[in-house]
C-alpha cells in the first residue's frame, strides 16, 4: 500500500472516525481518503479551535481526540490548546505534516521545526523519517497517547505520504491498571480504619477511569465528606448526601470547611494540584496535620505537591475497589460517628447553599460602585452570581458544560454541579482563553445525545466566536452563554486590590452585540437583560439545540462588579522609588 494508505488504515484501526482541522496541501493524499475509511474531516476555522475540539471529544469519549492541519502556521496554531489537552490529560494525537525532506533547512515556505514547539506538552513525538514506518510509528503515537494519558505528535515530512511500501498493520495496545502495590494497599486501610474524620477527593483519574461507581462505593463504607478536586465537579454526584462540592478557587466553602477537620484525607486519582488546595475566601482550610493517602496512576505525582504518608501507584477505581474489599469487614474508628459526621456535613451544605442564595453580588467597595453605575448607565443589569444560579437551576438532565478562563467563569465553580463523568470541562491549569467554545463543538460531536452548553466571557469569547460557523456549517449544534461585562475582569481585579483602581487595558468598551454576530454566524442570537428570562433563554436554547439542531448564542448583560481574585500569592502592593510617581493616582 502506500504510506498514505498506511496512514489512514491505521487510525481505523484505532477506531478514529472523526478528526479536527483545516484541509492543506501538505496531507492532501491522506485526506483524500479519510472518507472511503470512514473518517470524517470536521473542517474548522482556525486551528486552535482544532485542537480544542478534538481534546473535548476525547475527554467525553475517552478515545482519540485527533487533529491536524497545514504545515508551519497550521501546525504552530495548535500548540496552546495542545497544551491545555496535556494538562487535562487527554489522549489526543497531533497530527503535524511538515516540510519536505529535500527542503528542510533551506527557509522554504511555511518550513518550521515542528517537534520543539510541542515538547513540553506531549507523551510521546513520532517522526516519519522514513515512509516504511509510517504504520508502526503512527500506531504508537495512538498507543502512548492512552498509555501515558496525554497528548502525542506524529510529525510527517509532506513527501513521506507517498511512494509504495509492504506494510503490516497492528493491533492497539491497551494495558489493564492495577489498583497498586499490595504493601501501599494495606497501609491505606489500616491508615482509613484508624481515621476518626476522613475526607476523600475525588479527582480526574475517577473521571479518566470510569470509576465513579467505585468512589460512590468506598465514599459510603467510610460515611465521609467527599469533595472534587479543582475544576473536576465531575467526579462525584452532587445529588449524593456525602458529596461537598470543588475545592480550590471559587469553589465550595461547605467542601474547605469540611477538608479542614480531616485526620485523614484520601486523595483518590488526583495529583492534587497547587491551584486547587491554595486559600479561598480568605480560608487556608488544608489540614496541615492530616494524614493523607493519594492515588495516582502516575507514580511522578505522588507526594509532589503535598507530603503523602501513604503514595499508592494505581487505577483510581482498582484502588478503591481494593481499599473497600479491605475495609468491609473491619470495624472502622468513624463507624461509632457516621450518623454525627453526616449531620455535621449537611449542616455545612446547608449552610453554604443559604450563603450561595443570599450571595447576589459582590460586597466589596469597588463592586458597589459599580453595580450603581450600571444600575443608573445602562439598566438593571445582571449581577453574575444572581445569572449563575439561575443557570444552575436551568441545566438539562446529562448536560455538559465546558468553561473558559476569567472572572464569572471561574466563579461558576461554586455553582457547577454534575451527576455523571465526562460532563465538565476547563483548561485547568493552562487557564488559556478561547477553551470553553470549540472544546465544547468537540464534546458536542463526540456525544450528540447530550445537552452541550459553554460559558465565555465577552473577552475570551472574541477569542474564539468564529468557531459558531464551525457549529452551524458542520451540523454540530450547542449553546454558548456570553457573559458581556464589557471588562478583562480577571485581572482588573488586581489593579483594585494592588493598584488604587488604576486601570490600564482592561476595558472592553465597543458596544458590541455579540447576539447579532451570532445571527450574522448563522445561529440564534439571544440577548438577556432581565434576570427571569435567563433560565428560559437556556431552555429553548437547549429545546432548540437537541430537537432542531440549532447553535444558540445566548448573551447575558452582567454588572461590571468583580470576584476573589485568582492568586493573592502572586501579587504585593507595587513600591515606587522615581519622584514622578507620587502624585499617580
Amino acid at each position: 500500500m502506500t504510506p498514505s494508505e498506511a496512514f489512514v488504515e491505521t487510525l481505523v484501526a484505532n477506531g478514529v472516525d472523526t478528526v479536527f482541522g483545516i484541509m492543506g496541501s501538505a496531507f492532501m493524499d491522506a485526506m483524500d481518503i479519510f472518507a472511503p475509511g470512514g473518517i470524517r474531516l470536521v473542517p474548522v476555522v482556525h486551528e486552535q479551535g482544532a485542537a480544542h475540539m478534538a481534546d473535548g471529544y476525547a475527554r467525553v469519549s475517552g478515545r482519540h481526540g485527533v487533529v491536524i492541519g497545514q504545515n508551519g502556521p497550521g501546525i504552530s496554531n495548535c500548540v496552546t490548546a495542545i497544551a491545555a489537552a496535556f494538562w487535562a490529560h487527554s489522549p489526543v494525537v497531533v497530527v503535524t505534516p511538515e516540510t519536505g525532506t529535500m527542503g528542510i533547512g533551506l527557509g522554504g515556505f511555511q518550513e518550521a521545526n515542528q517537534l520543539p514547539m510541542f515538547e513540553e506538552f506531549t507523551k510521546y513525538q513520532g517522526h516519519i523519517a522514513n515512509e516504511n514506518r509510517m504504520a508502526e510509528i503512527t500506531a504508537r503515537c495512538f498507543d502512548r497517547a492512552i498509555l501515558e494519558m496525554g497528548p502525542t505528535q506524529l510529525n510527517i515530512p509532506r513527501d513521506r505520504f507517498f511512494g509504495d511500501i509492504d506494510v503490516e498493520i497492528g493491533e492497539p495496545i491497551r494495558i489493564e491498571r492495577g489498583a497498586g502495590g499490595e504493601q501501599s494497599l494495606d497501609e491505606a486501610a489500616d491508615l482509613l480504619a484508624s481515621a476518626e474524620f476522613p475526607v476523600m477527593i475525588s479527582g480526574g483519574g475517577v473521571i479518566m477511569g470510569d470509576a465513579m461507581a467505585e468512589a460512590v462505593e468506598l465514599a459510603e463504607r467510610l460515611g465521609c465528606p467527599v469533595v472534587n478536586s479543582y475544576l473536576h465537579n465531575d467526579s462525584f454526584p452532587a445529588s449524593h448526601p456525602q458529596w461537598c462540592g470543588s475545592l480550590g478557587y471559587q469553589g465550595s466553602k461547605a467542601g474547605m470547611r469540611l477538608i479542614a477537620r480531616a485526620d485523614v484525607v484520601l486523595a483518590l486519582g488526583t495529583r492534587l494540584g497547587p491551584f486547587g488546595t491554595l486559600p479561598q475566601f480568605d480560608m487556608d482550610y488544608w489540614p496541615a496535620d492530616a494524614r493523607i493517602i493519594q492515588v495516582d496512576a502516575d507514580a511522578k505525582m505522588l507526594g509532589l505537591v503535598k507530603k503523602v504518608s501513604v503514595g499508592i501507584c494505581g487505577d483510581a477505581g482498582a484502588a478503591a475497589r481494593a481499599l473497600t474489599a479491605r475495609l468491609a469487614d473491619r470495624t472502622l474508628a468513624c463507624d461509632v460517628t457516621r450518623d454525627e459526621r453526616a449531620a455535621t456535613t449537611a449542616g455545612e451544605k446547608a449552610t453554604w447553599e443559604a450563603e450561595l442564595d443570599e450571595w447576589t453580588h459582590e460586597l466589596d467597595d469597588f463592586s458597589i460602585d459599580v453595580i450603581k453605575e450600571s444600575i443608573d448607565e445602562e439598566g438593571n443589569w445582571l449581577h453574575p452570581r444572581q445569572v449563575l444560579r439561575e443557570l444552575e437551576k436551568a441545566m438539562p438532565p446529562r448536560v455538559m458544560v465546558s468553561t473558559d478562563i476569567g472572572n464569572i467563569n471561574s466563579v461558576a465553580n461554586s455553582y457547577l454541579r454534575f451527576e455523571e463523568p465526562r460532563s465538565f470541562f476547563a483548561a485547568m491549569s493552562w487557564g488559556n482563553c478561547g477553551y470553553a467554545l470549540p472544546t465544547i463543538i468537540g464534546a458536542k460531536a463526540a456525544a450528540p445525545d447530550r445537552p452541550a452548553v459553554s460559558y465565555a466571557g465577552d473577552g475570551a469569547w472574541a477569542m474564539s466566536m468564529v468557531e459558531v460557523m464551525t457549529a452551524v456549517r458542520h451540523d454540530i449544534p450547542v449553546t454558548a452563554i456570553v457573559f458581556h461585562n464589557r471588562q478583562w475582569g480577571a485581572e482588573k481585579k488586581n489593579q483594585v486590590d494592588f493598584y488604587d483602581n488604576r486601570f490600564v487595558a482592561g476595558e472592553l468598551e465597543g458596544g458590541e452585540n455579540y447576539a447579532e454576530i451570532a445571527r450574522a454566524m448563522g445561529a440564534v442570537g439571544v440577548r438577556v437583560d432581565q434576570l427571569e428570562d435567563v433560565g428560559p433563554a437556556l431552555t429553548a436554547a437547549i429545546d432548540a439545540q437537541m430537537n432542531e439542531g440549532k447553535t444558540t448564542v445566548i448573551e447575558i448583560m452582567c454588572t461590571k462588579e468583580l470576584g476573589d481574585p485568582f492568586r493573592k500569592d502572586a501579587m504585593s502592593i507595587p513600591v515606587r522609588h522615581l519622584e514622578k510617581y507620587a502624585d499617580y493616582v
